[in-house]
């Protein structure tokens, strides 16, 4: 009974801090809300980077731009409950949604699906194993849900947010302690990693990517990627505050960090949602897809890539996009002289 009242407090919390996130990214919180917000976190107004402050308007301030997506969705297909996370393997799509696993082909078929605990964070797919993330544990299937392992946090006041996995190792992002902490497959505790930018994180907005043999992580606070080598030794940042196409807005963006298997970095934002493109070394791209394309609302949308396609899922929902070249004319898209694997094969 006790657990089950903690995960209560856990959840409501993290769905108020997800509201007030997404509701700071358009304006101002009103009320008792915003002053207990005040108290537990700092707003990006206070963050100072050496001697200088950044300044509200750049944080406030959101440049509305009419976007037109260079992607048109090509298919889509409903999950039973709200989409917590979700990830592509082989050909599979492997959603989580609620306290259920679901296994779909591409094309939405149900292959099979297993139960789990509730409150789910993250799932992430390796060497054919589900590696499903808990606020303070891990736990491992097989693709029939048959339990492989499991073990729990380092620290007993963690509250974890999201996670990488490669082959040899388990990134997690600590919301509450605000470090990294790598573990091997098997669950051995190996170390921390913290920023030397010191990890601000208002809400649940902690993405984390393994993109070519680097470790990807937001400091959404910041509003900037920071990025690491697997050894946890700190490479370098990008990306500022603001509306504008290729910056961040709002309280905490970017929330979910995805990339192309040429090594795009592809980023997704909440408060008004949007999906964008950026090289390895940082550099914008393109607004890959906007609020209007991907269906509203006010949280950040999971996003994967695989080949030409892009998958989203929000809400109920995963959909798939693709390039389209009537579409791309009026885009960065067209233009864009990179090798793009998304764009690969397309002669529409």
């Amino acid at each position: 009974m006790q657990q089950n009242k903690e995960n209560k407090e856990r959840i409501s919390r993290k769905r108020f801090l997800q509201i007030c996130g997404s509701v700071i990214a358009g304006g101002s919180i009103l009320g008792v809300s915003g002053v207990l917000l005040r108290k537990k976190y700092i707003l990006p107004e206070k963050i100072r980077v050496g001697a200088n402050k950044v300044s509200v308007s750049n944080t406030r301030h959101v440049t509305k731009e009419a976007v037109t997506s260079p992607y048109k969705l090509v298919s889509s297909f409903s999950i039973p409950d709200p989409v917590e996370g979700f990830e592509l393997y082989d050909d599979k799509l492997i959603v989580a949604a609620s306290n259920t696993i679901y296994i779909y082909d591409q094309s939405g078929g149900l292959l099979n699906n297993f139960v789990v605990a509730s409150n789910l964070r993250d799932i992430a797919v390796e060497n054919g194993l589900i590696y499903l993330l808990f606020p303070t544990r891990i736990e491992v299937y097989n693709e029939d849900g048959e339990w492989q392992r499991d073990w729990e946090a380092c620290s007993e006041e963690s509250d974890y947010c999201s996670f990488a996995v490669t082959p040899d190792a388990v990134f997690v992002t600590d919301a509450v302690n605000k470090n990294i902490c790598k573990y091997t497959t098997e669950g051995n505790f190996i170390k921390f990693i913290q920023s030397p930018n010191g990890f601000i994180i208002p809400s649940y907005s902690f993405g984390i990517a393994h993109i070519d043999g680097v470790i990807y992580c937001s400091n959404s606070g910041r509003h900037s990627i920071e990025s690491y080598t697997p050894d946890g030794e700190y490479i370098g940042s990008f990306g500022k505050a603001g509306g504008a196409k290729g910056m961040f807005c709002g309280c905490c963006n970017p929330v979910h960090l995805s990339y192309t298997s040429t090594g795009e970095i592809i980023t997704s934002e909440k408060g008004s949602p949007r999906i964008s493109c950026y090289g390895s070394n940082g550099e914008f791209r393109s607004i890959l897809l906007d609020s209007k394309a991907l269906g509203g609302g006010n949280k950040a949308y999971d996003v994967k890539v695989k080949n030409d396609k892009i998958y989203v899922a929000g809400k109920n929902l995963v959909s798939t996009f693709q390039y389209d070249k009537i579409l791309a004319k009026s885009t960065a898209c067209s233009g864009c002289g990179v090798d793009c694997p998304l764009r690969e094969g397309i002669t529409i």
